[in-house]
């Protein structure tokens, strides 16, 4: 009798710690984008693509961008194992600072590595008055 309770014990503890160590685990493809140069009046955008390599379904949580000239967006539905996913990112650098940049957007989830952070670049052209008045 203490034999079958001592194994039922140890077999529902391994599975206990087996079933722990499933997680969803995101995997980027790039995690830099560089824009090149471009006049400021282009709004610049991105699609960071994902994969899900982990065992278990990833759910982002949030993206956030390092300022309010990028905008992120995100896939919402959960990423089944082995599938993929997006995050988009958009740069609108009108009305500030022309020059090299260089922007981080941070992707947090449930994923084992719950923080990953990606980043745009680029060098964004000041227009001058005569190329406002002509658009």
């Amino acid at each position: 009798m203490f034999k079958k309770v001592l194994a039922v014990f140890v077999s529902a503890l391994f599975l206990g710690v087996t079933g722990a160590a499933a997680q969803a685990v995101i995997t980027f493809k790039k995690s830099n984008h560089n824009f090149g140069t471009f006049k400021e009046s282009e709004p610049q955008s991105v699609e960071f693509v994902f994969t899900n390599t982990g065992d278990k379904p990833l759910v982002i949580q949030q993206a956030l961008a390092s300022c309010g000239c990028t905008i992120p967006s995100f896939s919402q539905e959960p990423i089944a194992p082995g599938k993929s996913g997006k995050v988009k990112v958009v740069y609108n650098g009108k009305g500030k600072f022309p020059g090299q940049f260089k922007k981080s957007i941070s992707v947090r989830s449930n994923a084992s590595n719950e923080l990953v952070r990606v980043f745009i670049e680029g060098n964004m052209v000041a227009e001058t008055p005569q190329q406002k008045k002509s658009e």
